[in-house]
């Protein structure tokens, strides 16, 4: 039975002349993969271009279990961007985080929340007009108490153990920790949200060391997480 479910693009590959793959991240079913036929005129209802990264869409189709790829009914754009494709920093941005949530999300299962949580980022920012540099890194955080491993804030002590993801009064036994001056940045990440991060003046050197400490995170949590082809642009982005 053909049932409907919104979809977030998170990666299109082309598979032979006349297909393409796309893996989606859906509000109904969690990640799925489909095999989608290229279309040949501009009168087809499922366009090439609804498959951008990051792109919002209503989809229709039947899942069926055990499937690894499946088929797709129909595809209209549910919420089209009006200022991604025209910022080269919003296209840095948007092009990231398709690629981490390609790879973080890879066994991920129906969960709304989490759907809403991604749709309503990238709906900000294609809506802000400024005060978005730490948008990515604002995101990261937050997505880490879907995912099952935000940081607890309930011990303040000074180092913060990224492998159980607490703060500590010691050094832990093992490499995987901070010391106390890159602790704040955790404790910093974990008070910004996309209205109020433009309050939070941050360098590139901050940023790219912020973003560093969040990948390493998210590789202790989230097996054979890869190196990241997108972030050398991000890295080179604003001050």
């Amino acid at each position: 039975m053909l049932e409907k479910s919104e979809a977030i693009v998170l990666h299109t590959i082309k598979y032979g002349e006349s297909k393409i793959i796309v893996d989606m991240f859906t509000k109904r079913w969690g990640r799925l993969s489909f095999i989608i036929p290229v279309p040949k005129t501009s009168k087809s209802r499922i366009k090439k271009q609804y498959f951008q990264p990051m792109s919002l869409l209503e989809i229709e189709c039947e899942v069926r279990p055990r499937v690894t790829l499946q088929k797709l009914s129909d595809a209209r754009l549910l919420m089209p961007f009006v200022s991604i494709s025209l910022s080269p920093e919003k296209l840095a941005i948007n092009m990231f985080v398709a690629e981490f949530l390609y790879y973080g999300l890879r066994s991920e299962q129906h969960n709304e929340l989490l759907f809403d949580y991604i749709s309503g980022a990238v709906q900000w920012l294609d809506a802000a007009t400024d005060g978005f540099a730490n948008f990515h890194l604002t995101f990261l955080m937050h997505l880490s108490r879907f995912l099952g491993f935000y940081p607890n804030l309930e011990e303040g002590d000074a180092y913060f153990d990224l492998r159980e993801g607490r703060f500590c009064a010691n050094a832990p036994t093992h490499r995987d920790f901070l010391m106390p001056e890159d602790a704040q940045l955790i404790r910093l990440m974990m008070r910004m949200d996309f209205p109020t991060m433009h309050l939070f003046r941050l360098s590139r050197q901050d940023r790219n060391r912020i973003m560093d400490v969040l990948l390493h995170y998210y590789k202790l949590h989230l097996p054979d997480f890869p190196e990241m082809k997108s972030l050398a642009v991000l890295q080179q982005l604003w001050t």
